[in-house]
């Protein structure tokens, strides 16, 4: 791509969008180190605040990472593949990835999560979709993920009180069978969920917990889960960062009786 003073963009995006070529085709690979200032500035004939304006939006989008005093670097993308789908599994309907630690582990990935658990006035979105009562309590479980010691998403699930208050639910730990199976025990096992996705800029909160770059988007999947009579006893809300994630989803056709 062609750099030019006469060309329709300003400078500091025409040098982005030349070195974003080079790094979706490749010619630029994951962990390449680019030019320095002073290179570009000689190469583009710029000054170094247009470099450095042309760097920061690739580093915005994700596609570059600022290592000073070294310089900057091409990111390596190993996203994870995130499948609500997963529900389908033999066992209770989980949007959590209860074998998240085994999963990537086994991907040679190095897995790790913090949980912390807290009771709390729900949201009010929370309340609703649990059909609670003003002034009824939830216990949350909130996680973050980490892979490769890079926080990938957020996942807090949220559980009326009245019906956890005493279970493994309210331990900071891992539940190797899963928060759902806990609840299967208790008398509410989920046969049903309902799923939602968003895709929205993240909450101040967000960013901090999951270190997120400015203008990073994040998609929201949120997961109802409801026993056979219907009540809602489980609101799970993960947050997917747009740079590290590819949300998969499987279908498959029912088979009907047409041509019989």
């Amino acid at each position: 791509m062609t750099v030019t003073r006469l060309g329709r963009n300003p400078m500091y995006q025409q040098i982005a969008d030349a070195l974003r070529e080079q790094i979706t085709s490749g010619e630029l690979e994951p962990d390449a180190k680019l030019p320095t200032e002073a290179e570009m500035r000689d190469q583009y004939g710029v000054s170094r605040e247009t470099v450095r304006k042309a760097l920061a939006q690739l580093v915005n989008e994700g596609l570059v990472i600022s290592a000073r005093p070294q310089g900057h670097f091409v990111r390596r993308r190993q996203p994870m593949v995130f499948r609500p789908q997963a529900e389908f599994r033999k066992r209770p309907y989980s949007p959590e990835m209860d074998a998240f630690m085994t999963e990537y582990a086994g991907e040679g990935r190095e897995p790790r999560q913090v949980i912390e658990v807290a009771i709390v006035e729900p949201p009010e979105d929370v309340a609703k979709r649990l059909h609670l009562e003003p002034g009824d309590l939830v216990a949350v479980r909130k996680r973050v993920r980490y892979l490769d010691g890079e926080p990938f998403n957020i996942n807090d699930s949220y559980f009326p009180l009245a019906i956890v208050r005493d279970s493994e639910i309210m331990r900071p730990e891992d539940i190797a069978r899963g928060a759902n199976e806990v609840l299967a025990e208790l008398g509410y096992r989920q046969v049903r969920a309902l799923d939602e996705l968003y895709v929205r800029m993240p909450t101040p909160e967000q960013v901090h917990r999951l270190d997120l770059g400015p203008g990073t988007p994040v998609g929201v999947h949120v997961t109802t889960g409801f026993t056979g009579e219907g009540q809602p006893v489980r609101v799970a809300v993960t947050v997917l960062p747009g740079d590290r994630h590819v949300i998969s989803y499987e279908r498959q056709r029912e088979a009907s009786n047409e041509g019989a």
